[in-house]
């Protein structure tokens, strides 16, 4: 009974320690194993077929190109029968609508089309598809506590995540899977002029099977949520 006893301890101990001795940054790193095995992001050249599925919204399908070592983003979002078109390569914008590239100012203006709005999509699908490596950019704050948390009846290791200012104002906080340290949701907040987290703000996204693209594995699906009721805004379908 004793030696029983015993065992029983010492198994507590080193889960408690194993608990203790993972930090954000280490967390951070087995993640980024996990996910970009072979540390391809930094040169990821690739394609991404991805359809994003909204309720009460016909389907819009997007091509888009990334070429980290040029520095170069393509992405080309048809839906109906209207297709817009934004390419990035350094500081030079292109901007298309159904082909057409002299656009007026009042074309533009209509259909919301901008070298800015370029740039916001060039930022959003490089960081969104560049997860967990993109953790590693400058100006990103790695919280060192790790967190155990259930979230839909499911334990996770949780990182927590804010930016320099001159990054952003929202908290991020990342699921992992305790085993495997594969992601599995994410979830950020907005934060008021006193830096504190608003509750009800932000939104969550869970992540659901695998594509591998350029060795790296990213998530098949993103579906998004709002935090404050649940309510369910849409997926993104990442083609292998």
């Amino acid at each position: 009974m004793k030696y029983m006893t015993c065992i029983v301890i010492l198994l507590l101990s080193v889960q408690l320690l194993t608990a203790q001795e993972l930090t954000g940054n280490l967390l951070l790193d087995k993640a980024i194993k996990y996910h970009d095995p072979n540390g391809n992001w930094s040169t990821f050249n690739g394609t991404l077929h991805i359809t994003m599925e909204t309720p009460n919204n016909s389907n819009r399908d997007s091509k888009i190109d990334i070429n980290l070592p040029e520095d170069y983003f393509y992405v080309s979002a048809k839906r109906d029968t209207t297709t817009t078109e934004y390419m990035v390569k350094n500081a030079d914008c292109t901007i298309k609508l159904n082909g057409k590239t002299n656009l007026t100012e009042a074309q533009l203006k209509a259909k919301n089309l901008s070298c800015e709005r370029a740039q916001m999509y060039k930022n959003y699908y490089t960081y969104l598809y560049g997860l967990p490596m993109k953790l590693k950019d400058e100006g990103t704050i790695i919280h060192d506590k790790v967190e155990r948390k259930t979230f839909k009846g499911k334990t996770y290791v949780v990182l927590k995540v804010s930016y320099e200012k001159s990054v952003g104002s929202d908290v991020w906080f990342f699921y992992f899977d305790p085993k495997t340290y594969a992601m599995e949701v994410y979830q950020f907040f907005k934060t008021n002029d006193k830096g504190e987290l608003q509750s009800d703000s932000g939104e969550y996204i869970l992540l659901t099977e695998t594509a591998i693209i350029n060795g790296i594995k990213m998530p098949k699906n993103r579906a998004w949520y709002y935090n404050k009721d649940g309510k369910y805004l849409g997926t993104d379908k990442l083609k292998d």
